[in-house]
């Protein structure tokens, strides 16, 4: 693998780490991989484990993230034949369970950050610490919303995940994409890099063969339009940008209007099912 680009955590420890081109599968691989990983968790920042509201950003992603509770559930039910239990991993703090759960859905969720447990369960929806505490269960759709990039093992991951999946069910991956123009824009400073929470970053075509030697094929790709302006919101900041939001407002819709031709958003939602399915 060769080396193709540095950047650094600006989240939490400022280390910095360094990514590398897997060629064959057209993805990058963060190193080093910190056998610690729940420390760089650990900020009031990391806004998927707090529900924090206090910046223009967090509120701006608060109310995003409401509105897109249901163009998800939306999207399951578009794509799966009367789906009824509903895997979440990586549930955050349970808002997208919630939800479903409300739309009829039988849920399960995983999430290995304590303080993101607990108030999911202050809501009602009690989350499981790890995969294996539901290791006998089949489900008719799993979801990892902006999940599959921070497991490690990640063949293992997938053969266990695939293993959870009914044979007719769905699996719905949402992921960033290291080939959009924004990422291209950034550079080093790109925030959907997030080194080093993010171990992987995927493509199009890594995704279709991660998947595929465990029996999957991608049957859809859908776009995530906002995350091109929040991804880049925290790009400019990164970058020390005072004027952040405007920059990031134009650069964000460029990458949207360069991505009609290209394809290549910010961030892609992957609809999954098992081959024997498809025959």
């Amino acid at each position: 693998m060769k080396l193709f680009l540095k950047t650094k955590d600006f989240s939490v420890s400022g280390e910095t780490f360094e990514l590398f081109k897997d060629e064959e599968l057209d993805m990058l691989v963060t190193r080093p991989q910190p056998e610690n990983l729940s420390k760089y968790y650990e900020s009031e920042d990391y806004i998927s484990h707090t529900d924090a509201e206090k910046s223009l950003m967090d509120k701006m992603y608060q109310v995003v993230k409401r509105k897109n509770l249901k163009n998800k559930i939306q999207l399951i039910e578009n794509q799966s034949n009367n789906p009824k239990s509903l895997l979440d991993i990586g549930a955050g703090t349970g808002d997208f369970l919630l939800f479903a759960k409300s739309r009829g859905f039988e849920v399960v969720g995983v999430e290995p950050n304590e303080k993101a447990r607990q108030r999911s369960s202050q809501k009602g929806i009690a989350l499981h610490q790890e995969i294996q505490n539901i290791i006998d269960q089949k489900f008719d759709t799993i979801t990892l919303w902006h999940v599959l990039e921070h497991l490690p093992n990640l063949d293992d991951q997938i053969k266990t995940i695939a293993s959870l999946l009914k044979d007719d069910g769905v699996l719905v991956i949402a992921v960033p994409n290291f080939k959009s123009y924004d990422a291209s824009y950034y550079g080093k400073y790109w925030a959907a890099y997030d080194v080093p929470r993010h171990l992987w970053h995927f493509s199009k075509t890594s995704i279709a063969k991660l998947f595929d030697a465990h029996g999957m094929e991608v049957t859809a790709i859908k776009p995530m339009w906002f995350d091109a302006f929040y991804v880049s919101m925290l790009s400019e900041k990164y970058k020390g940008n005072k004027l952040y939001l405007i920059n990031a407002f134009f650069v964000g819709l460029w990458s949207n209007v360069k991505a009609l031709s290209t394809k290549e958003h910010s961030s892609l939602i992957y609809i999954l099912k098992k081959k024997n399915q498809l025959v």
